[in-house]
């Protein structure tokens, strides 16, 4: 193992026994702000993001930017193993958070102190509240920093490039009625109301479907009415979860729905919107060069809140993400690392 590899290894085991479930990341932030300035950055802050420029920062070049997030979810109750315990058996590291997305996070920052060009600069970020798209989260960092020309997010992809990701709108709808007395048959029924923008919601098909992402999907998830078994009810409200591909901005989804439904429609946010990046990018050229193969990723991520182009792009896998018994193997680490430096060197 090399002494960059034991460092990741180190620092993620570190990470790993300090709980930063997010919006409560302090004492995480605080490790990342301390390991830069060991490695010789000077470490910026933020709240909880902590990020760092490469030596000879130049604004007339290009810049890239190297993040990954430093909160994790809950552990589910299912865990077998104590969470919050770094555990290494058979070469893999046992934890919350280890893949989602410590592994990205400590392989980026390793490739971040050997990597050095005169033709580009790179910004480090160790963001936080990702998992909640916070408001103190990246959006708190990225007006603090320079321009950028593109982003390497380091979410758990397998090393392959993620070059398309779904966005996400939340929506309330609310459908009126009259109450009455059931007995009676009284009122105006809200549920009733309501019936025919769920068939709606549940039918409607929008025509334009990307061939990384798939389509944009409508999903009713949540749905509340009544008071009690004997009263008409006046009000029906039901969550709306909407998944856009690139080809459809949140604003114009929304207005689309509003258009086609009798209830009222509103958006909690219109923030998290599908990010894309051209594969005919040098970047994404470059990994196809080596047999990387892009992709279309469901899940969201930073790059939500990302004005610029970007790629998911880290070690692990989607799937043990928010998962019990969660690991990362330390030969993904070591890959990680490697490729990174390739990548960008």
């Amino acid at each position: 193992m090399t002494k960059y590899v034991s460092d990741a290894v180190e620092l993620l085991q570190r990470l790993i026994a300090t709980p930063s479930v997010s919006r409560d990341e302090k004492a995480a932030a605080d490790i990342m702000e301390e390991a830069l300035r060991g490695y010789g950055f000077e470490a910026h802050r933020v709240g909880n993001n902590v990020w760092a420029f490469s030596h000879n920062f130049d604004e007339n070049h290009p810049t890239i930017l190297l993040n990954a997030h430093i909160d994790t979810v809950k552990p589910v109750a299912s865990w077998t193993r104590e969470p919050f315990s770094p555990t290494i058996e058979n070469g893999r590291l046992y934890g919350l958070g280890s893949n989602d997305c410590g592994g990205g996070l400590v392989s980026l920052l390793q490739a971040f102190r050997q990597l050095k060009s005169e033709k580009y600069n790179l910004i480090y970020l160790a963001s936080c509240e990702e998992e909640v798209s916070g408001a103190n989260g990246i959006v708190k960092a990225l007006p603090l920093l320079p321009k950028i020309d593109v982003a390497i997010v380091g979410e758990p992809t397998g090393m392959q490039p993620a070059i398309a990701e779904k966005g996400l709108m939340v929506l309330d709808i609310t459908a009126r009625g009259k109450s009455g007395h059931a007995a009676r048959n009284e009122g105006i029924n809200a549920i009733y109301e309501m019936l025919d923008d769920l068939n709606w919601l549940r039918s409607y098909k929008f025509p334009k479907v990307s061939p990384l992402l798939g389509p944009t999907l409508m999903q009713v998830t949540q749905i509340n009415a009544g008071t009690q078994h004997n009263v008409v009810p006046d009000e029906c409200k039901i969550v709306v979860d909407v998944r856009t591909n690139e080809y459809y901005k949140n604003e114009f989804v929304c207005a689309f729905i509003q258009k086609h439904l009798k209830s009222e429609v509103k958006a909690r946010s219109f923030r998290l919107h599908s990010s894309s990046i051209s594969e005919s990018h040098p970047l994404i050229q470059k990994c196809v060069a080596t047999g990387k193969t892009p992709f279309g990723s469901p899940t969201l991520s930073d790059q939500a809140l990302m004005p610029f182009p970007s790629v998911k792009l880290g070690p692990g896998e989607s799937s043990r993400s928010h998962s019990a018994d969660e690991y990362i193997e330390i030969s993904e680490i070591e890959d990680a690392i490697q490729f990174y430096l390739d990548l960008l060197g």
